[in-house]
């Protein structure tokens, strides 16, 4: 049976205009208002589920787009939580890269590599990748908000893409992601901006 699944990044925030790597930041004033706008113009697509992602930022982005007042809340979802950066959370890339380069290009070079003590690039592919597989998400329109690394970890698992391929990927604040198919084939329409 057919699948299609809109994946939403969230609006801006703080962390991201500072290169952070995400601590929870709430979006900011420019970010909400970008998606209640988006909400206002009925640019949000129609579903059957909704969910988001469990960080402030993806439920805030839920909220203001309209998906928590219609025919049924998006819910949370813990598969769909962001890149776990462990010890790295809430610093600059920058930063972490002065102090630790080496294990900055650990991270960047190699999929299994951790060294800031969360997951790996693989781990992360593998829980997207099985959410994407999971009978909960056959069947219907399906609609999240996730943070970009997710994004970035679907396309990777839906269309078979190298690993090294998720750094060359960028996910816009704001966008539409849409994966139509079925489990073991994927199509992509990627890209198309809200508001």
């Amino acid at each position: 049976m057919t699948v299609r699944v809109t994946l939403i990044s969230p609006a801006m925030n703080p962390a991201l205009r500072e290169a952070r790597f995400e601590a929870d930041d709430a979006l900011d004033d420019a970010g909400a208002r970008r998606a209640g706008a988006a909400a206002a113009a009925g640019e949000v697509p129609v579903a059957d589920h909704r969910a988001h992602g469990p960080s402030v930022r993806c439920r805030q982005t839920a909220e203001a787009l309209g998906l928590t007042t219609t025919t049924g809340p998006a819910r949370p979802e813990a598969a769909l939580r962001d890149w776990d950066m462990g010890r790295w959370r809430g610093r600059r890339l920058s930063e972490v890269s002065t102090s630790e380069p080496a294990a900055v290009s650990a991270w960047l070079t190699d999929p299994a590599a951790a060294p800031h003590g969360g997951e790996s690039l693989l781990d992360l592919t593998a829980r997207v990748g099985a959410l994407l597989e999971s009978p909960a998400w056959t069947g219907g329109r399906l609609l999240a908000v996730v943070e970009p690394a997710v994004v970035r970890a679907a396309l990777l698992h839906a269309l078979g893409l190298p690993m090294e391929t998720f750094w060359r990927l960028d996910v816009a604040p704001l966008t539409l992601t849409e994966l139509s198919g079925r489990s073991g084939r994927w199509n992509l329409l990627c890209g198309r901006p809200l508001g």
